[in-house]
């Protein structure tokens, strides 16, 4: 109730639906076709994350963003692989609750603050030698020199802007770079991108 309070004040953001539980979240995404759908983690008949891979199974345009109190990394790392769009603790302000919505929904992704770096540290020294061998190879033969570069600017979570600028490029001509990089490598967005980048062991941490 408290959130959709918060947005329904948004002139262009409407509620179009509530559930209680994954199983009932899936079949209403499925029949009211939501832009964008806040997804909490632990539910009853479905988890957030079940429900989130099941969602975007039959509506890829959808963006997920997940919302929950439980800051852990398995669940950060788990809604992400499954196609989550962005992460949020239930405690964000409401600004940033909102400034979320619009960014998930003009495609780009989104992140609790600390939730990267923690994702990095915990989870890429886990990852076998020889998945993240296959990962580098897959990145490394998709993309041209110019777009590796691009890649890594990519990974290391710096926008359109920033990167530009680093490269002296046109904001133009990164975003054309940033597409074809995650059309090649089959992405659905910049939080995937960076999760390929430390898999692969193409971006370390600390690096």
């Amino acid at each position: 109730m408290g959130f959709r309070l918060i947005l329904e004040a948004e002139p262009d953001i409407e509620v179009i639906g509530e559930a209680g539980d994954g199983a009932t979240g899936v079949r209403m995404a499925a029949a009211l076709g939501p832009d964008v759908v806040l997804m909490d983690v632990r539910m009853p008949a479905m988890d957030g994350i079940a429900a989130t891979a099941a969602i975007l199974d039959s509506r890829p345009a959808t963006a997920v963003l997940i919302l929950t109190t439980f800051d852990a990394d398995q669940y950060l790392y788990a809604g992400l692989k499954a196609g989550a769009s962005g992460f949020l603790l239930k405690d964000a302000p409401p600004t940033a609750l909102v400034a979320a919505i619009r960014t998930v929904a003009g495609g780009e992704a989104v992140l609790a603050p600390t939730a990267t770096r923690r994702l990095i540290d915990q989870f890429m020294p886990l990852m076998p030698a020889p998945d993240r061998q296959a990962r580098q190879e897959k990145v490394l033969n998709a993309l041209t020199v110019r777009e590796r570069t691009v890649f890594a600017e990519l990974a290391a979570g710096r926008s359109n802007r920033e990167i530009a600028g680093d490269l002296h490029l046109s904001e133009g001509t990164v975003k054309i770079h940033v597409g074809r990089i995650l059309t090649k490598l089959d992405l659905r967005d910049r939080v995937q991108a960076v999760v390929l980048a430390y898999e692969s062991g193409l971006i370390t941490p600390g690096n």
